[in-house]
């Protein structure tokens, strides 16, 4: 009886390890700094090449150019409507 207890209150005590570990990865990935780094760090790699360093001048471009493109739309209107 006494080997079953040992066992089993190994077997929580491995339980509980596991799911402080999980926890803290939880509170590790949802905390609001991790997430903005996580963003920011897509948003670089959208537009530098993360092997070279070099920029990615077609993703440059289409984002220059969509830019563009609204400025462009709010300028007619606003004639327009004038």
């Amino acid at each position: 009886m006494s080997n079953e207890m040992s066992s089993l209150e190994r077997e929580i005590e491995e339980t509980r390890q596991h799911l402080a570990t999980t926890i803290d990865q939880l509170l590790y990935r949802a905390h609001p700094k991790t997430i903005v780094s996580r963003e920011v760090s897509s948003i670089k790699a959208h537009y530098v090449d993360v092997r070279t360093g070099q920029p990615r001048t077609d993703n440059i471009l289409k984002t220059v150019g969509g830019v563009v493109g609204v400025i462009a739309v709010f300028v007619v209107i606003r004639k327009v409507v004038r």
